[in-house]
């Protein structure tokens, strides 16, 4: 009994100090389209995150497609975190192609806060660029 007391105590003095439940993880869609007249586009092609969301990429149109971070300007951890949070990688910092209605899942590593560019490989000509904001 005495050391259910204690334990009581110890929690009641961690909500005192504010000890505040952990934010919810926010998923972000981006979808990936085709006009069919030669536009290719992530829709949105600029999402802010925190570390732990998901974004959550979706091939709607024009497929195949792929997600691909840009690395020359990363620093060498933040390289490692997002290549493995990369699911089933192509490459470095790439996904695999993604066909029509299928879906990718990042979760957003512990990235240094900052804007990290991404492209889709197979229409990169076509400028399917996007962006995240790591907050």
């Amino acid at each position: 009994m005495r050391e259910f007391s204690r334990v009581v105590a110890v929690l009641a003095g961690l909500l005192a100090l504010g000890a505040a439940p952990a934010a919810a993880q926010e998923v972000h869609e981006i979808r990936m389209v085709s006009s069919g007249k030669g536009e290719f586009r992530f829709v949105s092609a600029s999402v802010s995150a925190r570390p732990g969301d998901v974004l959550l990429f979706k091939a709607v149109s024009g497929a195949p497609h792929s997600v691909v971070f840009e690395g020359k300007a990363l620093a060498a951890p933040d390289h490692q975190r997002l290549n493995a949070a990369l699911p089933r990688r192509a490459g470095d910092l790439s996904s695999p192609l993604l066909t029509e209605g299928a879906e990718y899942r990042i979760v957003v590593p512990a990235l240094a806060a900052g804007t990290y560019r991404f492209f889709c490989l197979p229409h990169r000509a076509y400028d399917m660029r996007g962006e995240l904001t790591v907050e």
